[in-house]
């Protein structure tokens, strides 16, 4: 078996980190930044430009970005048994800047195709490039956590730069200049990753190299065939999006099925291994709760800053609703470090809280957020406007929760991982994802308040209707907060000394 490996001592560390992960870090910006615009943009354009209702606009928005979460549960099998991390990420890179540029054919039917072969890309990107970052390190590194909220950090930058640059030139000029701007940073990103790959190609070689070019079909080989299947599904997914009321089924026939495979590899591997799949499981659970209620940024919050908010920024510039997404990101960049540095300096004091009180200290900030928004009942104008600093206070009790959640969450699945199953156990990790994802299109429909819209202008209505949901939202987000931390002594013996 492959020992946890590093990058080769010939390449010296890079600011105290493997210099991989700095180019890890650039390419993953870039495809936030295809990724994020994108996203950004996605319910203004149906709402605005294709005219979809808000229910329609929420659950299109809601199995789309279900779908780009569970594919890789497909792409991070296929790299851990065919492809390697490597060429995994370099056909999602390209399959997702070919999405991106279908959008631009300006109908619905083009927008449908195009965000089928975003999935697709994303599937084989997402989870490999996080278990190649996980490779840089070994096991017992006590750089691993700060090295993943450094790569979280480059998150972050693309989604800052998708807000600022693509939604606004999409918002300003036209939809179609946005996401072809989207697609033009997805092919840089492809370029550093090919550019940088000698940092990191042990890391992502194929399990069975000699396989992967040998013929299985005909003339075509592993890797041919792999790539023309990847295509071929591309029309299924079409049809999932357009036909996204089946997706609630196939989520829960999927998280069956990847719960049973994981408990089942947990007994095989001894008590230890399954408690920690049980652990990754319920883990899993409060995940998708957590971001189910964060996701609403690209649906419902968005629209709420379109129709309620106030968006003139210190009487300098007027945001556009998309650009309200960017206090995320930012709080992301400036607060992340800060938090790289406390997981250390409390690990040296001893004091570092286990990541089940983590996650319950998270999901109890998301509620806060949420709660903010009743200043609104107080703090409006004549035109029903709630003045920017509430979203921007929502943003950042949700930036904070997410700080304490997702970059932890990453370096958990690949301690707890076994080596022959790093990428089907980021593959899961990410399938929680998806199920936040289409539970959060769902929820967003709570808020639709398109009929209470007069002459495209906010009301009395309206904005009670954003404070009403977004209270409850708060109030069950804080509740099970209390409830992980209460938990998370018990929870976290099943860690079994992973921390």
């Amino acid at each position: 078996m492959k020992e946890a490996t590093t990058v080769p001592s010939r390449y010296p560390d890079l600011f105290g980190h493997p210099r991989g992960l700095s180019l890890l870090f650039l390419t993953e910006m870039w495809e936030r930044f295809c990724y994020f615009g994108m996203r950004g943009l996605l319910v203004l354009y149906l709402t605005k430009s294709l005219l979809q209702g808000d229910d329609q606009a929420f659950a299109i928005y809601g199995a789309y970005t279900a779908l780009v979460y569970m594919a890789p549960v497909l792409g991070g099998r296929l790299a851990d048994n065919i492809l390697g991390y490597r060429i995994a990420v370099m056909l999602g890179a390209v399959l997702m800047a070919i999405g991106e540029f279908m959008i631009l054919g300006g109908s619905q039917t083009w927008l449908y195709i195009g965000m089928a072969a975003i999935i697709v890309g994303n599937g084989y990107f997402k989870a490999n490039i996080s278990s190649l970052v996980g490779k840089l390190y070994t096991a017992d590194d006590p750089r691993r956590d700060s090295g993943f909220t450094i790569f979280y950090i480059g998150v972050n930058v693309g989604a800052l730069l998708a807000t600022l640059v693509v939604v606004w030139v999409g918002e300003r000029f036209g939809f179609k200049y946005g996401f072809g701007l989207a697609g033009i940073g997805m092919l840089l990103g492809l370029l550093i990753f090919t550019a940088g790959q000698k940092y990191y190609k042990e890391e992502g070689r194929p399990p069975h190299p000699e396989k992967l070019h040998a013929k299985v079909l005909g003339p075509l080989t592993q890797l041919q065939l792999t790539v023309l299947l990847s295509f071929l599904i591309i029309p299924l997914l079409y049809l999932l999006i357009i036909y996204n009321g089946v997706m609630g089924i196939l989520l829960i026939l999927t998280f069956l099925f990847v719960g049973y495979t994981l408990l089942r590899e947990g007994r095989k591997g001894g008590d230890i291994l399954r408690d920690r799949m049980i652990i990754f499981i319920i883990l899993c659970l409060f995940n998708i709760l957590f971001w189910a209620l964060f996701e609403q940024a690209g649906s419902s919050l968005t629209l709420f800053a379109d129709r309620n908010v106030d968006r003139n920024l210190f009487g300098i510039i007027e945001l556009t609703a998309g650009q309200t997404q960017f206090f995320n990101p930012f709080f992301i960049i400036v607060m992340g470090s800060l938090f790289s540095m406390l997981w250390v300096k409390l690990s040296e004091r001893n004091l570092n809280p286990n990541i089940p009180a983590k996650f319950g200290y998270g999901i109890i900030l998301l509620g806060i957020g949420y709660l903010i928004t009743r200043f609104g009942l107080y703090y409006h104008n004549e035109a029903y406007l709630v003045p920017l600093w509430i979203i921007i206070a929502i943003y950042f009790f949700h930036t904070v929760g997410e700080l304490f959640i997702s970059p932890i969450g990453l370096s958990m699945v690949t301690k707890l991982a076994p080596e022959k199953l790093s990428g089907t156990l980021m593959g899961a990790w990410f399938l929680s994802f998806s199920g936040s994802n289409f539970l959060g299109g769902q929820l967003a429909k709570l808020t639709n308040s398109s009929d209470a819209i007069v002459d495209g202008a906010a009301n009395a209505e309206s904005l009670t209707r954003y404070i009403d949901v977004y209270t409850n939202f708060g109030l069950i987000a804080v509740a099970t907060g209390l409830l992980v931390l209460i938990l998370s002594p018990r929870l976290n013996k099943l860690m079994h000394g992973i921390k």
